[in-house]
């Protein structure tokens, strides 16, 4: 897959600007702990930043569509926090079917990423929920570097045609998305991979498993990330 110069220039410059821009790693509005038992940094996006998250088109939405409580993680393909969080957020969907999951591809660390990043939007217009969820799956196994060519053999496993997948990816508009996603992430401080956004709290970072059902059950219970 080529990706061309100009346009990976414009999101990947966009991208890193979104990585230098941080909200400080020790900030703790809401007393959310990780798996450790250590608190991990998080903070309420506001109500501009919120709207602004519901109007972003780079979302892929899994799970169930009409769930009660949605749950957004933004990832970098490359990211090694992200990579192990990735089973957790399996095991989530998997086990929850009132959860409706929302991945939204955030390219920050390399070229490679945002290549990959480019082909799952692509995908993501292509594929159903659950087609899409195994796709995700399929491009998180094995292990190295994951670049265009490796998304789009992952896609090419689910059933959809390569050369085909590779025109969309490379289109303007998808560009775009990828482009929107990073000016987000940089606008809502969204300095770490993987961050999660629920109930309109931003984390920063992979509070572990039972951390992320604890916020599902607050949410259930009282409509907040801690009750």
């Amino acid at each position: 897959m080529r990706l061309p110069a100009i346009g990976f220039a414009i999101v990947f410059c966009v991208a890193a600007a979104a990585a230098g821009l941080a909200a400080p790693l020790g900030a703790v509005q809401y007393a959310i702990k990780d798996d450790d038992g250590d608190p991990i940094a998080n903070f309420d996006l506001g109500a501009d930043m919120s709207a602004r998250l519901a109007r972003l088109p780079g979302q892929v939405a899994v799970g169930n569509p009409q769930g009660d409580v949605t749950l957004l993680q933004f990832y970098d393909l490359n990211c090694p926090y992200c990579r192990e969080a990735a089973a957790d957020v399996d095991a989530l969907v998997r086990a929850d079917n009132k959860l409706k999951l929302v991945f939204v591809p955030y390219a920050v660390l390399s070229m490679q990423s945002v290549q990959g990043g480019l082909v799952e939007i692509a995908a993501a217009k292509m594929l159903t929920p659950q087609k899409y969820l195994e796709f995700h799956r399929r491009v998180y196994a094995g292990r190295g570097l994951i670049d265009g060519a490796r998304v789009l053999a992952a896609a090419q496993d689910v059933g959809l045609d390569q050369q085909k997948l590779a025109g969309a990816a490379n289109a303007e508009s998808t560009l775009a998305i990828l482009k929107e996603n990073a000016n987000f992430g940089s606008a809502a401080r969204l300095n770490v991979t993987p961050a999660y956004v629920i109930g309109g709290v931003a984390i920063l970072g992979h509070p572990g498993l039972k951390p992320l059902q604890g916020l599902i059950t607050s949410m259930r219970a009282c409509g907040k990330v801690v009750c």
